[in-house]
């Protein structure tokens, strides 16, 4: 049976005014609703969880019962060409039910939640506008709360900048530019390893655009715009030992069907490097450490498997620490159908509450 985490206490802050996207028959079973129904915000479905899941199957089941159109909220998922590492659905299932925010990118190209915020809710108001429902299904977290809870405002990168940093860490390594940043943004500097260069470049960025530390800049209030009713769902482990040997599982499907040679295949066609986002998925860091001699197959799926078993362990602690959500056994063998029966429910309930 789901679970239901309350509700948290609602903002102090007003709404921004919006006309709201509105549908005049239910996405269930096609009646004409009543007239205040028409006043509220359109509903989304947003279908969250851990890497081994479940999720795509459970998207597509909806997708095949509902007039709903899924959205990826995967940032791996983006790039062309990385299909077998980031376990995207297969074509015969993206013909039967497509998929907005696959391969939308070049995987020597960079990706942000501030970028996907901004084309889902884009997406999001093109499908109500076709009467259909989004279908937000992924794992990336910080996209889902950027999504719903907004970002605060921080300037876009800057690319002589980057540059500049990366020249700094050639010369001294990262460490000096860790050092570097903690003299002027120590809190910052606080929570990252001084090995940690992608977190650590975009804070000393920040800084040198805007002569304002990034651990001030995140304090300040973010103004949210989501123009939808929430139907939050979180697909949980009830055995996080049975998650693991899923995940070990579909990591060996992995390499059976060809990492190695889809990541051999793209460093040949794009000038890739290690510290590129798309190059720290996990599965590709490993596969790149083989290529380069530096490890073997067998510590290649060792250490794939273990960092694909944390990536999980951050997903689950996001999702212990989301509110109004609704949480289903993701190891249960009807799961598709339980989260359709609730689905279906929460969608009638929201056309009846009006």
């Amino acid at each position: 049976m789901p679970s239901r985490r309350p509700a948290p206490a609602p903002s102090s802050r007003p709404a921004e005014p919006v006309t709201p996207v509105t549908s005049h028959q239910s996405p269930v079973t096609g009646a004409e609703p009543q007239a205040a129904s028409r006043a509220k915000w359109p509903p989304a479905i947003l279908l969250m969880g851990p890497t081994a899941s479940g999720k795509t199957a459970v998207a597509a089941r909806l997708a095949q019962s509902l007039p709903c159109e899924i959205i990826s909220v995967d940032s791996a998922q983006v790039y062309k060409g990385m299909d077998i590492g980031t376990a995207k659905p297969e074509a015969a299932l993206l013909e039967q039910a497509p998929h907005h925010l696959l391969d939308i990118i070049e995987p020597h190209e960079s990706y942000s939640a501030a970028r996907f915020r901004d084309d889902a809710l884009a997406l999001m108001r093109e499908i109500t506008e076709r009467d259909r429902i989004p279908l937000l299904a992924g794992g990336t977290m910080l996209y889902f709360r950027a999504l719903t809870e907004g970002l605060n405002e921080l300037p876009e990168a800057d690319p002589m900048i980057r540059l500049m940093i990366d020249t700094m860490a050639e010369e001294g390594g990262w460490p000096a530019v860790h050092a570097r940043l903690k003299r002027v943004d120590p809190e910052t500097a606080a929570r990252l390893e001084p090995t940690d260069a992608q977190r650590i470049q975009r804070a000393l960025e920040i800084y040198l655009i805007t002569n304002q530390p990034m651990s001030v800049l995140l304090q300040k209030p973010k103004y949210v715009y989501f123009p939808y009713t929430p139907i939050r769902i979180s697909l949980v482990p009830s055995d996080r030992e049975v998650l693991h040997m899923r995940i070990a599982r579909r990591f060996d499907a992995m390499l059976e069907a060809g990492l190695v040679e889809e990541l051999r295949k793209l460093r040949e066609e794009y000038a890739l490097e290690t510290e590129m986002p798309s190059m720290r998925c996990v599965g590709y860091r490993q596969a790149w450490e083989h290529l380069e001699g530096r490890i073997g197959l067998g510590e290649l799926r060792e250490q794939g498997v273990a960092a694909t078993r944390q990536l999980a362990k951050r997903q689950l602690t996001w999702l212990r620490a989301m509110e109004n959500v609704t949480e289903f056994d993701c190891l249960s063998e009807d799961l598709a159908e339980m989260v359709l029966e609730y689905v279906r429910r929460e969608l009638e309930a929201q056309l009846v509450g009006g």
